[in-house]
């Protein structure tokens, strides 16, 4: 059973930067489609960004430009730079593994096409 912990979370004032890290345990992300998703009070939960075992991305418009997911497949770790942030980025940020390895639809976006899910980790940007 593959367990996910996601860190880094804390406080940043806006226009700060946070990086946040995923690990993988009893488990590898292997060639599994890896991503990052958030979930802000009162909001549903939205993709941020996700990345092929090759290194590919694909990201939410939203953070296109100020985040990047990278990945080292070696270590079974996934990071979110995230630079530029703005209070509406506050969430709770989960990573989570892909049910798919190479679907021919590009990465998913939808929770539900994600099998394994960490607990989350909260971001808070202040104004």
């Amino acid at each position: 059973q593959v367990q996910l912990a996601e860190s880094g979370g804390g406080f940043v004032q806006a226009g700060g930067s946070l990086t946040l890290s995923c690990a993988a345990s009893g488990g590898t992300f292997g060639t599994y489609i890896m991503a990052w998703f958030r979930q802000a009070p009162g909001k549903e939960r939205e993709f941020v960004g996700g990345i092929r075992w090759s290194g590919g991305a694909l990201y939410a418009d939203s953070v296109k430009g100020r985040f990047t997911i990278s990945r080292d497949n070696a270590k079974n770790t996934m990071l979110v730079q995230m630079n530029s942030l703005k209070p509406e980025d506050t969430a709770v940020y989960y990573c989570a593994r892909s049910r798919y390895r190479f679907p021919p639809t590009g990465v998913p976006t939808a929770w539900d096409e994600y099998e394994y899910r960490g607990q989350g980790t909260q971001v808070t940007v202040s104004s």
